[in-house]
This record gives C-alpha cells, structure tokens and sequence, in this order.
C-alpha cells in the first residue's frame, strides 16, 4: 500500500514524515528529491502477543509506503497542478493531506489565515481542476478521433470522460462515481486524483491535544465523501518518537494520550483503503499480511505465495481473540475453535491461516 503525503506549505508535512521514519522498516530509502518515499512497519499489538506467544525466530509486520510530494503552494495554480506532482502520485492508493490548524510566526501560513475547513476546500478544488483540466484535453482529442475512427472502445472512452466532466463541473469528486470493472479499466492510465480516498489530518497545536476529538468532529462537514479525517501534534508526535519506551509513556501519561497518533493514523489509512490483517504463525516467523475486506482464502493464500492460491485446498483457521483466549493452537484444536474453511471463505480481520495447498 502506497500513501502520498501532500499539503500547503508549512502545514507539518515533512515533521509527520520524518517521524514516521522513525519506525522505518529495513527496506526504507529516502532522499531529497522531489518525492520522498519511506516504508513504515505497520503497528499492531496483535502481532506482538503473538510474537511473544510462538517465539519465532522472524516477525514480519505489514508495511506501508508513504510518499512525500511537493508541489501544493498557496495560490490556485492556473495551469493545474504540476506535472511531476501529479506523476509522483500516479500509483498511489490514497492520499494524506496534511493541513494546518496552529499558529507559528516564524512560518506564517501561506494564506495568511489559520482556518482548517478553508485549506480543505481550496485543496479539494485545486484536485477537482486539475482532474477537470485533463478529462477537457482528453475529450477534446477524442471527439476528434472518434469522427475519424469510429472506434467503439474510443467512444466508450469519450462517453466516460463527459460524465467526469459533468460530475467535476458539479464540484464533486469522481469517487463518489459508482464505476463498474471495465469504466474503471478505460481510465486506469490517467491521474486522476479526486479517484483516490483521502485522509485530511489536521496537525494541531501542541496546547490543544485535548480539544482534539472536538477539532475533528467540527470539521466532518468540511470533509469531501469518501474521505475521512484524524489529528495530531506534529511536535508532539516528533517528541515522543525520540523518546525511550518508559520515558514516551510518561510524557503520553502526562498529556492524556493514551498511544501516539500516529498509530491511529495508519489505523485510519487501513480503514479508508478497506483494508484489513491476517496472520500466519509458527516457529520459523509470525506474519501479518494485508488484504481488502471481502478478500476470500483463497486470494489471501495468494497474497502469502501464487503457489497456495494455484493449489489451494483448505484453510485452517482461528481468529486470533479465541487463540489468545485458550493460550495455545492445539487448545484451540481441543475446543473446536480451529476450523476448516473452503477458498469462498471470507477472511476477517485477526484471523490467523495456515493453508493446506498441492501444486
């Protein structure tokens, strides 16, 4: 899963991303380049227990790649947004925007204004007129070549496009578009930005932590469909990381937090994408391993190796609060919570496999 981090100027964006490489994974490369990338190891106390429950010899967390783009600035751009902004994004799963809610003399807002529900709604129409400008030049050169050619997938193509256009010139975003498998097949090449959920994250001032639940719930309405929206301190957050474990817990204690925001962050990034975790344990490795909700065994079997969704056969499977329950997989054997599911079996979240495959 790839996450663009982008936002205006000064709004915490590199703050959030530098912290978030702190729990970068082996694999990391950063740089300072126009796009900055990290992979982050994905928390999950689950993983943990488990851990400590089968001693591997590996644990293996999920990991998320999270891309730092430039390319926002204070002022509606005329020509769209910029080319290599737009190709940094191209295969991302979603975006971060990250948006400012805290007063700093040293680096005023670009806008000269600390007003969140405003950055979000000049940043959701910079993303509705650059969609609108590339869906106007694609349909232009395809009315041309559809009198021309008569192409019947090129007159899909352009029938598509002109309902973009209808549904941007409305100042809606084009996920809210119910897209069936091959509209969406037509224009998998293209950018298109308002396509992709968003997660708006206000970074908000290190005084208001406690205002916090009340800064979000103020600026639901704010928020396009088919986003979702959390906060933090980006300094507070950047505190804690360089802190020891003891000495983090009795800073969070201290201000009321019960974990760092930034787990809750990629909890929220998890949960707009659809995405969830199941677990493959032993004692060579614990795994954690991501899939869409809906995902049946056999697919997820494919995620772990091509060669157990090809041969897949059955899935044993417990979920992971009725192992921790009994303590132990043959307990759970001996209690009738370990199963066995065929490949139309829908896995949830915390279920832990252990697929029987022949190839």
């Amino acid at each position: 899963m790839q996450i663009g981090i982008v936002g205006l100027p000064y709004a915490g964006k590199s703050t959030i991303f530098s912290t978030l490489l702190k729990h970068k994974s082996a694999d990391s490369a950063g740089g300072r380049q126009t796009a900055e990338r990290g992979i982050v190891k994905v928390p999950d106390e689950r993983l943990d227990k488990l851990t400590a429950l089968f001693n591997p010899k590996k644990t293996v967390h999920a990991t998320i790649e999270y891309v730092k783009v430039a390319g926002l600035e204070g002022e509606s751009a005329a020509q769209g947004l910029p080319a290599q902004f737009l190709t940094n994004l191209k295969n991302t799963d979603a975006l971060m925007v990250v948006v400012r809610n805290f007063e700093n003399e040293f680096y005023p807002h670009p806008l000269d204004r600390i007003d969140p529900a405003a950055d979000i709604a000049f940043i959701n129409g910079e993303f509705l007129l650059s969609d609108l400008m590339i869906v106007e030049k694609r349909v232009e050169k395809l009315e041309k070549l559809v009198m021309k050619t008569k192409d019947e997938k090129e007159k899909r193509e352009l029938d598509l496009l002109k309902r973009f256009k209808d549904q941007l010139e409305a100042e809606k975003a084009l996920r809210e578009l119910d897209l069936s498998d091959n509209e969406a097949a037509l224009i998998k090449g293209y950018q298109f930005i308002t396509l992709k959920p968003i997660l708006f994250v206000i970074n908000i001032g290190e005084d208001r932590i406690a205002e916090a639940a009340g800064i979000e719930k103020s600026l639901e309405e704010a928020v396009p469909p088919g986003c979702a929206i959390t906060s933090l301190s980006a300094e507070i957050e950047k505190e804690i990381s360089e802190l020891g474990e003891e000495d983090a817990r009795i800073f969070m204690d201290d201000l009321g937090i019960k974990e760092p925001a930034l787990h809750k962050l990629i909890r929220s990034s998890y949960e707009l994408l659809g995405l969830i975790s199941f677990f493959t344990v032993g004692e060579d490795e614990c795994r954690s391993w991501t899939i869409r909700r809906g995902t049946n065994a056999q697919k997820a079997a494919g995620v772990i190796h091509s060669d157990m969704e090809k041969g897949f056969i059955r899935a044993e499977t417990v979920h992971y609060d009725d192992l921790m329950a009994v303590g132990s997989w043959n307990a759970c054997k001996e209690k009738g919570l370990l199963r066995l599911e065929g490949k139309e079996y829908i896995v949830k979240d915390g279920d832990i496999l252990s697929i029987r495959f022949n190839v």
